[in-house]
């Protein structure tokens, strides 16, 4: 967790919070208890959460409030949530969204 703002100068320290264990694509990682799914992939060098569902392209967060949808991931092996808006849990199992096998055909908004 080399990543993580340990002291701040509004929000205090960090130092009294509990570390908890989660895991994110089969990898294990730390947290901090009371972070959201997206701050603790971020404090763990995480930048990409998922793939677009047809172009593969990378996503990660973006508006970091709720708004965009783009920092889904799949908890619980099938509940799609916002990283952001999510707190963590110990013991977690989170996993990146992926490209689908085949593109989108018919039907879509750019068709």
């Amino acid at each position: 967790m080399d990543k993580r703002i340990v002291n701040h100068p509004i929000l205090d320290t960090l130092a009294d919070n509990k570390e908890i264990s989660f895991s994110f694509n089969g990898e294990n990682h730390k947290a901090i208890e009371g972070d959201t799914i997206a701050s603790a992939l971020l404090a763990n060098g995480i930048r990409t959460l998922r793939h677009h569902e047809e172009s593969g392209n990378p996503r990660g967060i973006y508006c970091n409030i709720g708004h965009c949808f783009e920092c889904r991931v799949k908890i619980r092996n099938s509940e799609t949530v916002r990283a952001c808006l999510t707190l963590v849990e110990d013991g977690m199992k989170i996993e990146s969204l992926t490209q689908y096998p085949t593109p989108l055909k018919g039907g879509s908004w750019h068709d």
